[in-house]
């Protein structure tokens, strides 16, 4: 049997994930915990936020621009149109919830290929700083996106191979928790938000498609959870952690682990 703590084992894969789940949760209990936590914060709310105004986008609507408040809180405004249909509406509402397990999904996915762990730490970097020119418009979405998105800079740069894996997995799982960090959130009707009084996301969902609001929460909750747990174990799975085998030639003898 393998050693949970091989280098570069399943176990100690798993292991570093639940350690940052765990220092994210505990963070904000800590002194200054919540000055460490808040890019953090600030990054799922521009996942949310952006997957509102993309999905606009994607049914034919304008996205007009994306505003993050100091609390973490944000609104993406676009311009709907008055006859799209309920199924545009609900679409464009569910966008925001789902897009953080989405792009989670996908970065825990892209660690499983050692091709794609710099690039698309760079990619994601790129994407945050183009929405900042042309989407957000909040002091501190201007303030604080740009030096996440230079840091995801430095990773890929920098990094050693593990590191930069981690970090992809990290933020996937970080995308994951923020569905639990807006649970009260997604149960709610209506909310207030830069001190207006509005529909919460599920709010709008259930005014488009009628069933209730915390029907549409669950089910919510239930795709992201899947999500993040199939790429999870794709990522994580025995043979993607074990090195590849070396081809030798024909006259070198080789020998096989049983155990692998």
């Amino acid at each position: 049997m393998r050693s949970m703590v091989e280098p570069g084992s399943q176990g100690e894969q798993v292991g570093r994930l639940l350690l940052a789940v765990i220092v994210v949760i505990a963070l904000p209990a800590l002194p200054f915990g919540n000055y460490l936590i808040y890019p953090f914060m600030i990054l799922t709310t521009w996942f949310h936020e952006m997957g509102h105004g993309l999905s606009a986008e994607l049914m034919g609507q304008d996205f007009e621009r994306l505003v993050i408040y100091a609390n973490g809180s944000g609104v993406a405004e676009s311009l709907v149109a008055t006859d799209v249909s309920r199924f545009t509406e609900a679409f464009i509402a569910a966008g925001g919830p789902l897009a953080p397990s989405f792009v989670g999904a996908g970065l825990i996915l892209a660690s499983a290929h050692r091709r794609l762990w710099r690039p698309s730490l760079v990619a994601m970097a790129v994407a945050i700083f183009v929405s900042v020119i042309i989407y957000v418009r909040s002091e501190v979405g201007v303030a604080v996106l740009p030096l996440v998105g230079a840091l995801l800079v430095l990773i890929a740069w920098r990094a050693k191979d593990a590191f930069v894996r981690f970090s992809l997995q990290f933020l996937g799982v970080l995308g994951a928790m923020s569905m639990l960090r807006d649970f009260n959130y997604l149960f709610t009707e209506e909310t207030v938000i830069g001190g207006r009084r509005i529909l919460s996301d599920t709010g709008q969902i259930e005014r488009a498609l009628l069933l209730p609001h915390w029907v549409w929460a669950a089910l919510i909750i239930l795709v992201s959870a899947l999500m993040t747990g199939l790429s999870l174990k794709y990522a994580l799975s025995e043979k993607r952690l074990r090195p590849p085998r070396r081809n030798l030639p024909r006259n070198v003898l080789q020998f096989r682990n049983p155990e692998r």
